[in-house]
Parts: C-alpha cells; sequence; structure tokens
C-alpha cells in the first residue's frame, strides 16, 4: 500500500527516477524543470532538505510498497499558517484517485502536523485534472492566476480552509 513519508536523503534516487521517468509527461501540463534540474539534481535536493529542516517548506513523497516514487506533495512558503501547495503524481496512477487522496491527506498533516490553517494552489486553465483534484479536495476557487505564477501560463488560484481539519 503506498505511503505518504516526509521527504528524507534516502528518498533521493527514487525522486530523481520519479521526475526522469515522468519529464515529458509533467511538461505537457506544467513548465519543464529543465535539463539543469536533472544536471544539478543533488544539490537542489539538498536544497530542499535544508529548506525542510529550516521550517520553510515540507515536502512529502508517495512511496509504492517497491521504494519507487509515485507522486511529490508538498508545502511550500510556510509562513503565518499560510503555505502554497504543489504536487504531482505519475502518469501511470493517474485517473484513480491517488492525487485527490494524497492532497486530503496533505491537507490534514499541513493542518495536524505543521499547525497550518490555509494551503493555496495555483493551476493552469488547461489542466482540468489538476482543478478537479482540487476541487474534489476541498480547495475553492478565490481568483486567477497569472503567467508569472504559473510559469508563462493563466490559471486560477484556489484555497482550502484547514480549521475543520485541527
Amino acid at each position: 500500500m503506498p505511503e505518504l513519508k516526509r521527504l528524507h536523503a534516502s528518498h533521493a534516487p527514487a525522486v530523481l527516477a520519479f521526475e526522469l521517468a515522468n519529464r515529458a509527461y509533467f511538461a505537457a501540463s506544467v513548465p519543464d524543470r529543465g535539463d539543469d534540474y536533472f544536471d544539478r539534481f543533488t544539490d537542489r535536493y539538498d536544497a530542499l532538505l535544508a529548506e525542510q529542516e529550516d521550517g520553510i517548506c515540507a515536502f512529502y513523497v508517495l512511496v509504492a510498497d517497491d521504494g519507487s516514487v509515485l507522486g511529490r506533495f508538498n508545502l511550500v512558503d510556510i509562513e503565518n499558517g499560510t503555505a502554497q501547495l504543489g504536487y504531482r503524481v505519475a502518469q501511470h496512477v493517474t485517473g484513480r484517485g491517488v492525487a485527490t487522496a494524497n492532497v486530503r491527506e496533505l491537507c490534514r498533516l499541513a493542518a495536524q502536523r505543521h499547525g497550518l490553517r490555509t494551503l493555496r494552489a495555483a493551476t493552469a486553465h488547461e489542466n482540468a485534472a489538476s482543478h478537479r483534484v482540487l476541487t474534489k479536495a476541498g480547495f475553492v476557487p478565490i481568483g486567477p492566476a497569472d503567467v508569472t505564477d504559473l510559469g508563462g501560463k493563466r490559471g486560477t488560484w484556489y484555497q482550502c480552509d484547514l480549521a475543520f481539519l485541527t
């Protein structure tokens, strides 16, 4: 049974494999990370762990029984009881409720483990799957996201009040 786990140094090889295997799939709906991301993966991964240690962000991976990563679920820019949510799941598990279930779980963790009250997430207009995930997970649209929020694409900001989860 896949488990949502806090990002750890030991997850690095599986995270890299996940990102490489799904690169083209992700690039169809979100800006591509670029070759530099993969060339400097170890440095970037270590920086994520440092941000997590400092309490700026909280990163989670959905780990399959075989140790592979099926998804990433992130709380970014944690400040004053609020954070931004980011997530991505492997192409081979899409359409099965994996993203929705784990966004819900991350909302619970955000409230109970991280003391957050509000999460925000932006998604591009053409990313219908992400709009569905956010809505099913209890997020409501709060306004437009412009091109600077979404790497050159227009979209919508969503918000979730976590007070009911504490």
